[in-house]
């Protein structure tokens, strides 16, 4: 396992292996997903997500993903709970993985979980 400037074990230098690396907890796409559907959103936002975040792990995936340029704060200089966040070209660039993986699981997870609401 190689570790980078950014902190991240990368696994292997398998491109997929290397996406969930960084992606593959639920947390870093949720956040993903909350700034796609809602655009720039403050700390204190995240943590009104239905999902229940803790303020630890939030901080952490907030961090990860600014580091990798995935998001960036709007603010650059203020503290990082007291900001507000948005997609950078990089991460915005993961809307249509996104769309999938909700369409995939419509289509193969709606049987198990019947209360899922249906995307667009």
């Amino acid at each position: 396992m190689a570790t980078n400037k950014d902190g991240v074990d990368w696994r292997s230098v398998c491109p997929i292996s290397s996406a969930l690396d960084v992606l593959g907890d639920k947390w870093s796409m949720l956040i993903i997903r909350d700034l796609v559907i809602h655009g720039t959103r403050t700390y204190s936002d995240f943590l009104q997500s239905p999902e229940r975040i803790s303020t630890n792990i939030l901080a952490l995936r907030l961090n990860l993903l600014t580091c990798l340029n995935l998001v960036e704060r709007i603010n650059p200089d203020a503290n990082a709970r007291n900001n507000a966040y948005k997609l950078t070209k990089g991460g915005a660039a993961l809307r249509p993985v996104l769309e999938g993986l909700g369409r995939w699981a419509q289509t193969y997870l709606k049987e198990f979980h019947s209360d899922m609401v249906k995307i667009s």
